[in-house]
């Protein structure tokens, strides 16, 4: 053999080891693209101070809070986002029970509360064991109607009453809260699969996201490592891929290998599913809300 065609057949047994390498190294999705074929990160609203909790009511209307002001706002299709309530405790999550309630976090009131369709708030929890809690930032509710809730302190610590930021679960008949996870730096954004078999617990402080089992009760275990990334908030759609917000939006598959990658013009905090056909990925970004067509469902 030549030198010439020694150096061919080398130079195509290397494309075909890397082409196998790259097909094992990179991570891929079952099924279709997640993004819908031409769509785009497009502004709905801006000008606002610093966007969080995006949550879908029964009819895919977006909801979502601005913390300085204290505001919680609705968003449609025709009207544009409306201020939906005033004085709302510095609310950064929120979400909507499957009966149609609205749970806010709020962050300055320290408490979870509860809105109905009148517009009258209850409370949920505000304390645990006679210490009111740090700042509850973000929630999810189970399949039972279980209420999972992150409570992290950022800022000053003199009123701080309960040592440690934890993960707390409010029972689906409301008469108990307990915590169910203590180990944690600063947890922050939670959510879980539609199933209730996973419970996913962004530890912003330690810049890792864990998944948990819950029990029937209620309970985490078997918390295992699932990204080696920190969240503000998060979300699943329907195939259990996983979104974290960071710089951008990171989706990982329910194995934690990265996916995707979707850029937003803001630093993104939060996102959700909603829109007629629930396949709108609504992100809450700093000053403004964006939205994306995808080809998937999630919450």
């Amino acid at each position: 053999m030549t030198r010439t065609r020694m150096s061919a057949a080398i130079g195509r047994l290397l494309v075909v080891f890397l082409t196998v390498f790259l097909a094992v190294a990179q991570p891929s999705t079952q099924g279709p693209a997640l993004v819908a074929p031409g769509a785009t990160v497009d502004r709905l609203a801006t000008g606002f101070g610093f966007l969080e909790g995006p949550a879908a009511d029964l009819d895919g209307n977006l909801y979502f809070s601005d913390i300085p002001t204290e505001r919680i706002y609705r968003w449609t299709p025709d009207g544009g986002a409306v201020t939906f309530r005033e004085a709302s405790g510095r609310a950064n999550g929120l979400r909507f029970t499957p009966d149609g309630q609205l749970l806010v976090c709020e962050m300055g009131n320290r408490r979870v509360t509860s809105i109905d369709a009148d517009g009258n708030v209850s409370i949920l929890a505000d304390q645990l064991e006679g210490r009111r809690f740090n700042s509850p930032n973000d929630l999810w509710v189970d399949p039972k109607g279980g209420v999972y809730f992150s409570d992290p302190r950022y800022g000053a610590d003199d009123d701080r009453e309960i040592d440690g930021d934890h993960v707390y679960y409010i029972s689906p008949d409301r008469t108990e809260v307990r915590q169910v996870a203590g180990d944690l730096v600063r947890p922050n954004g939670i959510v879980g699969t539609r199933d209730g078999s996973r419970v996913y617990v962004a530890d912003h402080g330690a810049g890792r996201t864990y998944v948990y089992r819950p029990t029937e009760d209620g309970s985490l275990t078997d918390k295992r490592l699932f990204a080696t990334q920190g969240s503000d908030g998060m979300t699943v759609d329907e195939s259990g891929n996983v979104y974290l917000t960071g710089p951008d939006i990171t989706v990982y598959n329910q194995n934690g290998m990265q996916v995707a990658s979707i850029a937003v013009p803001e630093a993104p905090a939060n996102l959700a599913f909603g829109g007629a056909d629930g396949t709108t990925l609504f992100i809450t970004a700093r000053t403004s809300l964006y939205s994306l067509g995808m080809t998937v469902t999630g919450q």
